[in-house]
């Protein structure tokens, strides 16, 4: 493995676990202390916020370092042929499924709090949230099958 390649390597799983955990960490706790109004809808809107950034950020570096990745370890048959090329592309599919569900929620989520409250928001937004960290876990599944070499 080339220098190159060991840094893609490294800001890529740093990313992907820095984005993930990001997204289990907010529906495992801060959303439900939201629902309890321990956390302040001034509070929600930064952590929100936050996320999505975090979110955008890492869409960037993982078009880099992802593109970069299977750009010089897979070619267009290896990618659809064989089950590590299969592995690749679901995560590609998971990661778009899950940038989009958290762009959707945070955007009803800040809607929903605004006009309706924030434990309004919190129960209008659960399902799509749980919805993320059930894709975030899928991603992380992929990424230790991949790693694991078990195809």
């Amino acid at each position: 493995m080339s220098t190159v390649d060991l840094v893609m390597t490294i800001a890529h799983t740093l990313f992907a676990s820095l984005w993930t955990g990001s997204i289990l960490f907010f529906v495992g706790a801060v959303l439900p202390a939201a629902a309890t109004g321990a956390v302040s809808i001034d509070m929600m809107s930064l952590v929100t916020n936050r996320l999505v950034w975090l979110t955008r950020i890492s869409a960037i570096v993982f078009v880099a370092t992802g593109g970069h990745l299977a750009g010089t370890a897979y070619t267009a048959g290896s990618l659809f042929g064989t089950p590590r090329g299969q592995l690749v592309v679901a995560m590609l599919v998971l990661w778009f499924v899950l940038t989009g569900l958290i762009e959707v929620s945070v955007k009803r989520f800040d809607r929903l709090a605004e006009r309706e409250g924030i434990g309004s928001a919190v129960n209008g937004t659960r399902g799509l949230f749980v919805a993320a960290a059930a894709v975030a876990v899928l991603l992380l599944v992929d990424a230790g099958l991949l790693t694991a070499n078990v195809v």
